[in-house]
């Protein structure tokens, strides 16, 4: 059984920092996407990050790119999200997703959910 585990959601001020795990477990980690998602209170679940575990290569959306970074330790099964600079903007819920079968920033492309973490950040 496939699982998706994600800690480190909180509060923080405008200009703070916070980090976000995700441990799988019950997967093939090391040949696949892995990617942060985020929603929003009346928005759509949009794509934030993605790394390919087998080799490193990462992509961010726009309004993350310089701010947020995507990390992995493969040994542990961890994928992380650095967020530095956080703007209330970025307050959501913050998912972690794996096995891409499409598009990294598209939700509906990835098989397995973490249950989500939320993250609030204040002016």
């Amino acid at each position: 059984q496939v699982q998706l585990v994600e800690s480190g959601g909180g509060s923080v001020q405008a200009g703070g920092s916070l980090r976000l795990s995700c441990e799988a477990s019950g997967y093939t980690y090391s040949t696949n996407y892995m990617g942060w998602f985020r929603q929003a209170p009346g928005k759509e679940r949009e794509g934030v990050a993605a790394i390919w575990t087998g080799g490193g290569s990462t992509y961010y959306a726009d309004s993350v790119k310089g701010r947020f970074t995507i990390s992995q330790d493969n040994a542990k099964k961890k994928v992380y999200l650095q967020m530095n600079s956080l703007k209330p903007e970025d307050t959501a819920i913050y998912y972690c997703a794996a096995e891409l079968q499409g598009n990294w920033y598209d939700w509906g492309s990835y098989k397995y959910w973490g249950q989500g973490t939320q993250i609030t950040v204040s002016s």
